[in-house]
């Protein structure tokens, strides 16, 4: 196979669709087998950009996978492709004067979203500080690993932390394949099928919210939530980076109901599993694109502050600070 010839000025970026273009001729030398019983895993390798295929090429795909993860659950598989609402912009808010650290968002998470618990990933962080100050810039200063069964206690509070939906995410602008971007309604979201494992995006995360596959995932059959979307809770590869998405298999859902158009339907019946989780009422999430939501709101309360703010990649999660 002959070298590409290019200028300095005329060569273009590599890009995996690119290399697989270049890459078709010397097919024999890949580690992956094209005999008949293979032949999803080579269509896999192959497929396009999930933003590059038309409504045929995505069925053919949808229907594949949903082939493939039915044989290795062994159990019937949904994978919606629901688009975003238009002039939608979603938000989330903490008030950490009433988490109790009790983790229960982390534990509803990881059952909605199908992530694995063999090597195991959780998308949420919740952070153990000592009070004294209400806010914190320095995530180093807390504690992952306190014991949940004694929470809340006395001198300490908490903080989850995720996937804060950047405004303007660094995790965006690094990708080399372009298997990250942000939907129109804030939600940054991932294409598995793209992800070639670089971790450059878990590097320009400074939340630490993208999770990289190590190992194949593990979930037991009986607790793997076969209502999916494509670009949020189906399941994942080895190798791969993956993170929360506001549960996008869940919002997304909006389009297909008759009420979509009520301004109040995500602050109600379409929640993450995290926020309807909550024992304590400490999440909220909604339109901050409806200045009557609640979450919108929460976003300009006096109490109201961005995590590392002060790096201007405006997050879209608000916290509110511990009441003194």
């Amino acid at each position: 196979m002959s070298k590409n010839k290019c200028s300095r000025n005329t060569c273009k970026p590599l890009t995996r669709r690119n290399f697989l273009k270049a890459s078709a001729a010397g097919a024999a030398t890949l580690a992956i087998p094209v005999g008949t019983s293979d032949a999803a895993v080579w269509q896999s390798f192959f497929q396009k950009h999930f933003r590059e295929m038309n409504k045929a090429e995505m069925a053919e795909v949808i229907k594949r996978m949903e082939k493939e993860y039915g044989d290795k659950y062994k159990t019937s598989f949904s994978i919606k492709t629901t688009g975003a609402l238009p002039d939608t912009l979603f938000g989330y808010g903490l008030d950490l004067s009433r988490c109790i650290g009790c983790r229960r968002c982390v534990y509803a998470c990881v059952r909605e979203n199908n992530q694995s618990r063999d090597p195991q990933i959780h998308y949420i962080s919740v952070l153990e500080f000592e009070k004294g100050h209400k806010w914190v810039s320095d995530l180093e200063e807390a504690d992952k690993y306190y014991n949940p069964a004694e929470v809340p206690e006395d001198g300490y509070f908490y903080m989850p932390v995720q996937c804060q939906q950047c405004e303007n995410p660094p995790c965006v602008k690094v990708c080399p394949t372009k298997a990250t971007w942000q939907e129109p309604d804030g939600i940054v979201v991932v294409d598995y099928n793209w992800c070639i494992g670089c971790r450059y995006c878990m590097a320009a995360c400074p939340y630490g919210a993208r999770r990289f596959n190590w190992g194949e995932p593990q979930i037991a059959r009986e607790e793997i939530n076969p209502e999916t979307h494509y670009l949020g809770n189906r399941p994942r590869y080895k190798g791969v980076v993956e993170k929360c998405t506001f549960c996008i298999q869940r919002i997304h859902r909006a389009e297909d109901k008759a009420n979509s158009e009520r301004r109040d339907v995500y602050d109600g019946e379409i929640q993450p599993a995290c926020v309807q989780a909550c024992p304590a009422s400490a999440l909220i999430f909604g339109r901050l694109d409806d200045p009557e939501s609640q979450v919108s709101k929460l976003s300009k309360s006096d109490r109201g502050t961005e995590l590392l703010e002060e790096l201007g990649i405006s997050p879209r999660v608000t916290y509110l600070e511990v009441r003194r």
